[in-house]
């Protein structure tokens, strides 16, 4: 997988899919450059309100709920 890929869902993944009033900042100073990048791109795809983070819109929250299943399905059973 490339890692500009994995770095929008490491974005994504930082969204809370269960709470749609909570948002995030991608600190242009703080954060690594890909980062920075991914949240731009999911910014131009749609998925998010602002480039450098805000809220999840519709199709990013619809996004996030189904990588946060996946992971959970990835993850062993307690």
């Amino acid at each position: 997988m490339q890692q500009q890929k994995i770095d929008q869902l490491e974005v994504l993944l930082q969204f809370d899919p269960s709470n749609t009033l909570q948002g995030i900042k991608i600190h242009h100073s703080t954060a690594r450059e890909g980062l920075v990048e991914a949240a731009q791109k999911l910014f131009d795809n749609g998925l998010i309100s602002q480039p450098d983070g805000g809220y999840l819109t519709d199709l990013g929250h619809e996004a996030s709920e189904h990588l946060h299943t996946a992971l959970q399905l990835m993850s062993p059973p307690n």
